[in-house]
């Protein structure tokens, strides 16, 4: 009888513990792209608050998307892109970010601010942006990369390398024409669409991840990459350049966002907070190498940061970008069926 009181008495204070949450773990469940983050800063972010991070990874911003909707309550805090921001504020998957607890907030770039995929800033905070340009090498290309143009002149044919991707092959190429990223008129659309079914004989390959290999292994002479792709080919082959064409480009965002599913929201808002923390957001840009949004850890970087013109573009090629909006589903079977054009084009 004894032993059974013990046990009832001990079941009884368990039941009580975690009808009080006093037993529960402090978690935070994070939905990242892969080795998007340096692993140590979370563990410093245990260390500091008891709070366990629990990590997850996705490939592609629509693989992420599908997950959300069907996971809901999975994941506290999650990395889109820009345009799947603006997609998920409509279709309303996140919540507000109470930035009460997220003082660090004072830290983000001011231009960074009300972006046109957040235009009221109340649902995102941007973790890592960049550019795409044109990653070339010096030895083969013995003029200025000035403009998307030379993506077209026939004496590179054989030795360009393109984004397998519709919206940055469609993008730099509206540029280059002086439309808008983010047209939605079909006979511009159109017209580019011809203009890269002309130039897909000089294309050696349409890439995506593999492209700084190439490049660093010299094996084409031009390339459209992110700015973050042509830092790490730059560092392994000193042949390597990098440019934004004078007809503008595409600047993105990887931002973070908290689902309204979330059941770790203020352990969320914690972790963005920490993420914003100058010392912590240093490391992060040293470690991935894209461009950070905060101007406490670049003025840590320093010369380092600042006077790396593919990390750090200056204000004039920032504004002379635009962010991808998101394309609306009947748009989308449009762009879909353009690309198509492009790909089967013999």
């Amino acid at each position: 009888m004894k032993k059974l009181a013990l046990v009832l008495a001990l079941i009884l204070c368990c039941s009580s513990l975690c009808m009080t949450g006093a037993a529960a773990e402090e978690v935070v469940n994070i939905y990242n792209w892969y080795d998007y983050m340096d692993d140590s800063v979370l563990e410093d972010f245990t260390a500091e608050t008891g709070i366990k991070v629990n990590k997850m990874y996705f490939t592609t911003n629509e693989d992420m998307m599908v997950q959300l909707r069907v996971s809901p309550g999975a994941y506290d805090l999650v990395f889109p892109s820009d345009y799947c921001v603006e997609r998920m504020i409509a279709e309303g998957l996140v919540a507000e970010i109470d930035f009460d607890n997220v003082p660090n907030m004072e830290y983000i770039s001011d231009w960074m601010l009300y972006p046109s995929y957040d235009p009221d800033n109340l649902y995102s905070v941007p973790f890592m942006w960049g550019t795409v340009g044109i990653l070339y090498n010096t030895k083969m290309v013995d003029e200025p990369v000035e403009s998307w143009g030379i993506l077209w002149d026939e004496k590179y044919a054989d030795n360009i390398f393109m984004l397998n991707s519709i919206r940055d092959a469609m993008g730099i190429t509206l540029k280059y024409k002086g439309y808008s990223l983010n047209t939605r008129d079909l006979n511009e659309l159109t017209e580019v669409t011809e203009l890269l079914i002309q130039q897909k004989p000089l294309v050696k390959a349409y890439y995506v991840d593999e492209t700084k290999d190439k490049m660093v292994a010299n094996e084409a002479a031009l390339a459209v990459v992110w700015s973050g792709d042509a830092l790490y080919a730059m560092e392994l082959n000193e042949d390597l350049a990098y440019a934004v064409p004078q007809e503008g480009s595409n600047v993105w965002v990887d931002a973070m966002v908290i689902p309204a599913t979330a059941k770790n929201k203020e352990n969320a808002e914690k972790l963005i907070n920490f993420l914003c923390r100058p010392d912590i957001a240093q490391r992060n840009c040293e470690y991935i190498w894209y461009s950070s949004p905060n101007t406490g850890a670049i003025e840590l970087m320093g010369e380092d940061y600042t006077e790396n013109e593919t990390i750090n573009p200056s204000q004039e090629t920032i504004d002379n970008c635009e962010f991808f909006n998101d394309i609306p589903d009947n748009y989308l079977t449009i762009y879909n069926t353009l690309w198509e054009q492009v790909k089967n084009a013999n």
